[in-house]
């Protein structure tokens, strides 16, 4: 039996946040009524004309120059063209063979170096308007007993980054589209948020013999909507055309769906090529030629990228916590927090658990106050930390009032509560000492259940251990 990799490229969808639509002056908006953000230029209505939206062109320069593409100085607009209830037109107007943005590339750390990811382009284009499938246990078009359509969106500025097959796990790929979202979000060009639609992923996925170089037939999963759906269906993918290539079958060009409820993929159609839509260029708009000192502009005002911050903060903490940080925009508070004097690795614990459990917002919150906070951490009681931790985003936060309950750590008075509660539980004692140690916590918690939270935690589990390892 062969060894076999993935190959895996990504075509990432973002909607740009501006005020109005690409090439009309419809607003832009998420949870309007149905068909109540809509004119003749956005419906296709005959002889209306489009008018280019120049923000939308500025912020994807800026993501290209984020992205370490080269911009064009002429970039087109075209018509690609094919039917569907959701293009009103008969077309979309989007870029093709002179994009705004290309030959890029961006740095996915890993623990076994840095990976860099080929961006193939970035393009401005139109988006669709959204179908509605009703009917059928999906929602999908398979089995819905009819479709509805929703022209707000249609129109709205979308940009498409396009990798190269660069990817050589399903974990790669997710972590990758973290990096890449959090990239987006901080140039505060988009919420880029997959529940709302704002950012939409395809993969295209095909596999070869490790140590080959070939490019095999690919598939293209789509109508995924979160970071570990993506994961599992190419997961789900990579399995199922191993399984055909090792059974002497071919792997066919088609587009899936992936169910993640059920796990299943489901072929829809033959994924199409180029030639298939017929691209031409739009008569109606002129070439793009950003000028020079607007490029330059844009490229003296980026920040630092989410990759070139993982790498700066790694040494402080591990791989794992500073990509948490990161890609979670949770990285600022840590920096400032540890520069009032909080702990690196318990200051970065804090941030990414207690304080992203509580659903606290990091901007909100006071580094100075939170790094007291951290450092007190194991003198208070559990239960006065976590009510000043859900209490961190209020302007008027201090953390005086919960640095006074200093939890009680003194061995005389906690001695004879631990010593009660093992003679209570006699089985239990017998049975942590015939090797089930993860009883340990059970005590624990029963002392801090007797003591209203109010012990110290680590004290407590050395005293209970000493009692029962005697």
């Amino acid at each position: 039996m062969s060894a076999w990799e993935p190959v895996i490229g990504l075509e990432i969808h973002a909607q740009l946040k501006t005020r109005t639509k690409m090439f009309c002056r419809c607003p832009v908006g998420y949870g309007a009524g149905e068909n109540t953000q809509t004119c003749p230029v956005c419906l296709g209505f005959p002889g209306a004309l489009p008018v280019m939206n120049r923000r939308a062109i500025e912020w994807t320069i800026k993501l290209g120059l984020a992205l370490e593409c080269q911009i064009a100085g002429q970039a087109v607009f075209a018509r690609k063209n094919y039917f569907y209830p959701d293009l009103p037109k008969g077309y979309q107007i989007s870029q093709y063979d002179l994009p705004s943005c290309i030959n890029g590339k961006m740095l996915l750390p890993s623990a076994e170096g840095d990976h860099m990811i080929g961006i193939v382009r970035a393009h401005l284009e139109e988006d669709a308007a959204k179908t509605v499938h009703v009917g059928g246990r999906t929602g999908r078009i398979g089995g819905a007993e009819s479709s509805l359509v929703d022209y707000n969106r249609g129109g709205t500025p979308l940009v498409e980054i396009v990798t190269a097959p660069d990817l050589r796990s399903a974990d790669e790929a997710k972590r990758f589209l973290q990096l890449l979202r959090q990239t987006i979000v901080e140039l505060g060009i988009s919420d880029a948020e997959m529940e709302k639609g704002t950012l939409r992923v395809d993969a295209n996925v095909s596999v070869r013999p490790v140590g080959s170089d070939e490019l095999r037939t690919r598939t293209e999963i789509k109508n995924m909507n979160s970071f570990n759906f993506i994961a599992r269906g190419i997961d789900a993918e990579v399995e199922r055309q191993i399984g055909v290539w090792e059974s002497g079958g071919e792997v066919e060009q088609q587009t899936y769906d992936f169910d993640a409820a059920t796990g299943a993929l489901t072929a829809r159609r033959s994924k199409e090529e180029a030639d298939d839509y017929r691209y031409f260029p739009e008569p109606d708009l002129v070439p793009v030629e950003p000028p020079a000192e607007l490029v330059d502009a844009l490229r003296a005002a980026l920040p630092e990228s989410p990759a070139a911050r993982i790498r700066r903060i790694e040494p402080a903490l591990d791989l794992e916590r500073a990509t948490v940080l990161v890609t979670g925009g949770l990285d600022k508070l840590w920096d400032d927090s540890v520069a009032a004097g909080a702990g690196e690795v318990a200051a970065a614990n804090v941030i990414a658990n207690a304080l992203v459990g509580a659903g606290v917002d990091p901007a909100a919150v006071s580094p100075r106050e939170l790094a007291r906070l951290v450092e007190a951490r194991e003198r208070i009681p559990r239960t006065a930390f976590d009510e000043a931790v859900a209490e961190l985003g209020d302007p008027a936060f201090s953390a005086d009032p919960y640095l006074a309950q200093e939890a009680v750590s003194d061995t005389s008075e906690l001695e004879p509560i631990i010593q009660r509660i093992l003679d209570e539980n006699p089985g239990q004692v017998a049975a942590y000492r015939g090797g089930k140690e993860g009883l340990l916590g059970f005590f624990v918690g029963q002392v801090m259940k007797e003591t209203q939270g109010k012990a110290n935690p680590r004290v407590v589990s050395d005293l209970v251990r000493g009692k029962l390892n005697v």
